[in-house]
Protein backbone atom coordinates (compact mmCIF):
# COMPACT_ATOMS: atom_id res chain seq x y z
CA UNK A 1 0.00 0.00 0.00
CA UNK A 2 1.18 3.08 -0.96
CA UNK A 3 0.46 7.04 0.18
CA UNK A 4 -0.02 10.11 -0.95
CA UNK A 5 2.99 12.54 -0.78
CA UNK A 6 1.37 16.04 -0.39
CA UNK A 7 4.84 17.38 -1.74
CA UNK A 8 5.24 15.46 -4.66
CA UNK A 9 2.56 14.70 -8.13
CA UNK A 10 0.80 11.73 -7.96
CA UNK A 11 2.46 11.13 -11.34
CA UNK A 12 5.98 11.72 -10.21
CA UNK A 13 5.80 8.73 -7.71
CA UNK A 14 4.46 6.50 -10.30
CA UNK A 15 5.30 6.91 -13.47
CA UNK A 16 2.68 7.74 -16.21
CA UNK A 17 -0.90 6.77 -15.08
CA UNK A 18 -1.77 6.17 -18.40
CA UNK A 19 -5.72 7.18 -19.11
CA UNK A 20 -7.01 8.04 -16.12
CA UNK A 21 -11.10 7.73 -15.24
CA UNK A 22 -12.30 9.77 -11.86
CA UNK A 23 -15.38 8.48 -10.27
CA UNK A 24 -16.76 10.91 -7.25
CA UNK A 25 -18.88 9.52 -4.81
CA UNK A 26 -20.62 13.12 -4.27
CA UNK A 27 -22.76 12.82 -1.25
CA UNK A 28 -20.00 10.90 0.16
CA UNK A 29 -17.27 13.72 -0.27
CA UNK A 30 -19.42 16.24 0.64
CA UNK A 31 -20.15 14.77 4.00
CA UNK A 32 -17.20 13.77 4.92
CA UNK A 33 -15.15 17.84 3.27
CA UNK A 34 -17.76 19.33 5.56
CA UNK A 35 -16.69 16.87 8.66
CA UNK A 36 -13.42 18.61 8.36
CA UNK A 37 -14.72 22.02 7.40
CA UNK A 38 -13.74 21.94 4.29
CA UNK A 39 -15.22 23.29 0.50
CA UNK A 40 -13.96 21.11 -1.95
CA UNK A 41 -13.13 23.22 -5.91
CA UNK A 42 -13.45 20.60 -8.09
CA UNK A 43 -11.36 22.37 -10.87
CA UNK A 44 -8.61 21.66 -8.22
CA UNK A 45 -9.60 18.62 -7.21
CA UNK A 46 -9.65 17.20 -11.01
CA UNK A 47 -6.13 18.34 -11.98
CA UNK A 48 -4.73 17.28 -8.72
CA UNK A 49 -6.23 13.49 -9.02
CA UNK A 50 -5.61 13.45 -12.46
CA UNK A 51 -1.64 14.16 -11.86
CA UNK A 52 0.17 13.85 -15.76
CA UNK A 53 -2.36 11.41 -16.76
CA UNK A 54 -5.05 11.95 -19.63
CA UNK A 55 -8.34 12.15 -18.76
CA UNK A 56 -10.61 9.32 -19.90
CA UNK A 57 -13.45 10.68 -17.70
CA UNK A 58 -14.68 12.48 -14.98
CA UNK A 59 -18.38 10.95 -13.53
CA UNK A 60 -19.97 12.85 -10.78
CA UNK A 61 -22.65 10.74 -8.87
CA UNK A 62 -25.38 12.72 -6.59
CA UNK A 63 -28.79 12.64 -5.54
CA UNK A 64 -30.79 15.56 -6.78
CA UNK A 65 -33.85 17.27 -6.13
CA UNK A 66 -35.58 17.84 -9.61
CA UNK A 67 -37.67 20.97 -8.44
CA UNK A 68 -34.60 22.72 -7.27
CA UNK A 69 -33.18 25.40 -9.75
CA UNK A 70 -29.86 26.03 -7.22
CA UNK A 71 -28.87 22.01 -7.72
CA UNK A 72 -29.61 22.37 -11.10
CA UNK A 73 -27.71 24.90 -11.47
CA UNK A 74 -24.40 23.97 -9.91
CA UNK A 75 -24.90 20.20 -11.84
CA UNK A 76 -24.77 22.58 -15.10
CA UNK A 77 -21.41 24.34 -14.20
CA UNK A 78 -20.22 20.37 -13.17
CA UNK A 79 -21.07 19.44 -16.80
CA UNK A 80 -19.43 22.83 -18.12
CA UNK A 81 -16.12 21.80 -16.38
CA UNK A 82 -15.52 18.94 -17.38
CA UNK A 83 -17.53 16.10 -15.54
CA UNK A 84 -19.89 13.35 -16.37
CA UNK A 85 -22.73 13.74 -13.99
CA UNK A 86 -25.04 11.18 -13.34
CA UNK A 87 -28.01 11.68 -11.01
CA UNK A 88 -30.76 9.92 -8.97
CA UNK A 89 -33.93 11.73 -7.56
CA UNK A 90 -33.48 11.95 -3.41
CA UNK A 91 -36.09 9.81 -1.87
CA UNK A 92 -37.35 10.85 1.78
CA UNK A 93 -37.35 7.71 4.42
CA UNK A 94 -39.73 7.35 7.22
CA UNK A 95 -37.35 9.13 9.84
CA UNK A 96 -37.25 12.29 7.66
CA UNK A 97 -34.14 12.05 5.81
CA UNK A 98 -33.69 12.53 2.01
CA UNK A 99 -30.98 10.88 0.08
CA UNK A 100 -30.01 8.70 -3.32
CA UNK A 101 -28.02 5.67 -3.01
CA UNK A 102 -25.67 5.82 -6.18
CA UNK A 103 -22.82 3.21 -4.80
CA UNK A 104 -24.41 0.24 -7.28
CA UNK A 105 -24.01 3.01 -10.45
CA UNK A 106 -20.74 3.99 -9.49
CA UNK A 107 -19.32 -0.19 -9.36
CA UNK A 108 -21.15 -0.85 -12.21
CA UNK A 109 -19.50 1.90 -14.62
CA UNK A 110 -16.08 0.98 -12.76
CA UNK A 111 -16.64 -2.42 -13.77
CA UNK A 112 -17.92 -2.13 -17.33
CA UNK A 113 -15.95 0.71 -18.58
CA UNK A 114 -12.41 -1.34 -16.99
CA UNK A 115 -10.02 -1.93 -19.96
CA UNK A 116 -11.07 1.12 -21.54
CA UNK A 117 -9.22 3.41 -18.76
CA UNK A 118 -5.55 2.39 -17.24
CA UNK A 119 -6.40 4.34 -13.83
CA UNK A 120 -9.35 4.29 -11.94
CA UNK A 121 -9.68 6.61 -9.34
CA UNK A 122 -12.64 6.36 -6.45
CA UNK A 123 -13.06 9.56 -4.87
CA UNK A 124 -15.14 7.61 -1.32
CA UNK A 125 -14.94 6.14 1.79
CA UNK A 126 -17.36 3.60 1.71
CA UNK A 127 -16.77 -0.15 2.93
CA UNK A 128 -19.46 -1.55 0.08
CA UNK A 129 -16.85 -0.21 -3.02
CA UNK A 130 -14.52 -3.30 -1.60
CA UNK A 131 -15.54 -5.86 -3.94
CA UNK A 132 -15.71 -4.02 -6.40
CA UNK A 133 -12.34 -1.85 -6.64
CA UNK A 134 -11.28 -6.04 -5.81
CA UNK A 135 -12.96 -6.95 -9.11
CA UNK A 136 -11.50 -4.16 -11.33
CA UNK A 137 -8.30 -4.41 -10.09
CA UNK A 138 -8.71 -8.34 -11.39
CA UNK A 139 -9.11 -7.29 -15.02
CA UNK A 140 -5.79 -5.41 -15.06
CA UNK A 141 -6.19 -1.36 -13.90
CA UNK A 142 -4.84 0.47 -11.19
CA UNK A 143 -7.14 1.27 -8.57
CA UNK A 144 -6.29 4.37 -6.57
CA UNK A 145 -8.51 5.67 -3.71
CA UNK A 146 -8.84 9.34 -2.65
CA UNK A 147 -10.84 10.21 0.62
CA UNK A 148 -10.19 11.74 4.04
CA UNK A 149 -8.52 8.78 6.07
CA UNK A 150 -11.01 9.57 9.13
CA UNK A 151 -13.63 8.82 7.32
CA UNK A 152 -12.66 5.89 4.90
CA UNK A 153 -13.10 2.47 5.32
CA UNK A 154 -10.01 0.61 6.37
CA UNK A 155 -10.49 -2.23 4.26
CA UNK A 156 -11.19 0.17 1.60
CA UNK A 157 -7.54 1.33 1.78
CA UNK A 158 -5.94 -1.69 2.08
CA UNK A 159 -7.87 -2.93 -1.22
CA UNK A 160 -6.39 -0.05 -3.32
CA UNK A 161 -3.06 0.08 -5.12
CA UNK A 162 -2.80 3.71 -3.84
CA UNK A 163 -4.72 6.31 -1.24
CA UNK A 164 -4.94 9.36 -1.60
CA UNK A 165 -5.68 11.59 2.19
CA UNK A 166 -7.02 14.50 1.00
CA UNK A 167 -6.48 15.69 4.34
CA UNK A 168 -2.92 15.76 3.70
CA UNK A 169 -3.74 17.96 0.37
CA UNK A 170 -6.44 20.39 1.83
CA UNK A 171 -4.81 23.60 0.87
CA UNK A 172 -4.46 22.10 -3.01
CA UNK A 173 -8.42 21.12 -3.16
CA UNK A 174 -10.04 23.91 -0.96
CA UNK A 175 -12.36 26.14 -2.80
CA UNK A 176 -10.84 30.08 -1.99
CA UNK A 177 -13.68 32.58 -0.81
CA UNK A 178 -15.16 33.95 -3.66
CA UNK A 179 -17.66 37.66 -3.17
CA UNK A 180 -20.85 37.44 -4.75
CA UNK A 181 -23.79 34.57 -5.64
CA UNK A 182 -22.45 31.34 -7.29
CA UNK A 183 -23.43 27.91 -7.51
CA UNK A 184 -22.28 26.21 -4.56
CA UNK A 185 -22.34 22.20 -4.11
CA UNK A 186 -23.69 22.98 -0.76
CA UNK A 187 -27.07 23.21 -2.67
CA UNK A 188 -26.74 19.74 -3.57
CA UNK A 189 -27.25 18.03 0.00
CA UNK A 190 -29.30 17.80 2.95
CA UNK A 191 -27.68 19.53 6.11
CA UNK A 192 -26.66 16.36 8.19
CA UNK A 193 -24.27 16.12 11.55
CA UNK A 194 -20.94 16.65 11.45
CA UNK A 195 -19.95 12.58 12.81
CA UNK A 196 -22.18 11.35 9.98
CA UNK A 197 -19.37 9.70 8.31
CA UNK A 198 -17.41 8.58 11.35
CA UNK A 199 -20.94 6.95 12.67
CA UNK A 200 -21.51 5.13 9.53
CA UNK A 201 -17.98 3.75 9.14
CA UNK A 202 -18.21 2.21 13.21
CA UNK A 203 -22.20 0.79 11.67
CA UNK A 204 -20.29 -0.83 8.91
CA UNK A 205 -18.08 -2.61 10.97
CA UNK A 206 -20.48 -4.06 13.02
CA UNK A 207 -23.46 -4.77 10.60
CA UNK A 208 -23.67 -8.14 7.99
CA UNK A 209 -22.77 -6.97 4.78
CA UNK A 210 -26.07 -5.74 2.67
CA UNK A 211 -27.76 -6.27 -0.67
CA UNK A 212 -25.08 -3.74 -2.47
CA UNK A 213 -22.46 -6.49 -2.00
CA UNK A 214 -24.52 -9.55 -2.97
CA UNK A 215 -25.95 -8.05 -5.94
CA UNK A 216 -22.16 -6.96 -7.29
CA UNK A 217 -21.11 -10.46 -6.76
CA UNK A 218 -23.91 -11.86 -8.87
CA UNK A 219 -23.32 -8.70 -12.00
CA UNK A 220 -19.19 -9.53 -11.39
CA UNK A 221 -19.89 -13.24 -11.58
CA UNK A 222 -22.56 -13.62 -14.61
CA UNK A 223 -19.42 -11.50 -16.73
CA UNK A 224 -16.98 -14.03 -15.46
CA UNK A 225 -18.77 -16.59 -16.39
CA UNK A 226 -20.00 -14.97 -20.09
CA UNK A 227 -16.03 -14.84 -20.70
CA UNK A 228 -15.14 -18.52 -19.75
CA UNK A 229 -17.62 -19.44 -21.55
CA UNK A 230 -16.86 -17.49 -24.45
CA UNK A 231 -12.95 -18.81 -23.97
CA UNK A 232 -14.36 -22.60 -23.88
CA UNK A 233 -15.78 -21.84 -27.31
CA UNK A 234 -12.81 -20.31 -28.98
CA UNK A 235 -10.83 -23.81 -27.14
CA UNK A 236 -13.27 -26.13 -28.83
CA UNK A 237 -13.22 -24.62 -31.93
CA UNK A 238 -9.10 -24.52 -31.92
CA UNK A 239 -9.10 -28.33 -30.90
CA UNK A 240 -11.67 -29.37 -33.72
CA UNK A 241 -9.75 -27.49 -36.26
CA UNK A 242 -5.98 -29.11 -34.83
CA UNK A 243 -7.88 -32.56 -35.08
CA UNK A 244 -8.62 -32.10 -38.59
Amino acid sequence: MNHFDSSNNISLQFGHRGKVAIFIDGNNLFHAARFHNIDIDYNKLLRVLLGDGRLFRAFFYTGVDAGAERQQGFLLWMRRNGFRVVQKELKTFYDGTRKANLDVEIAVDMLSLAGRYDTAVLVSGDEDFVYAVNAVAYKGCRVEIAGFRSNTAPKLIDVSDYFIDLGEIADKVRKEISHGTRYDERDLHCPMPAPYLQDQLEMQKSQPPDGFEHAMRVVIEAEIEEEAAEFEAASEFIRITDEH
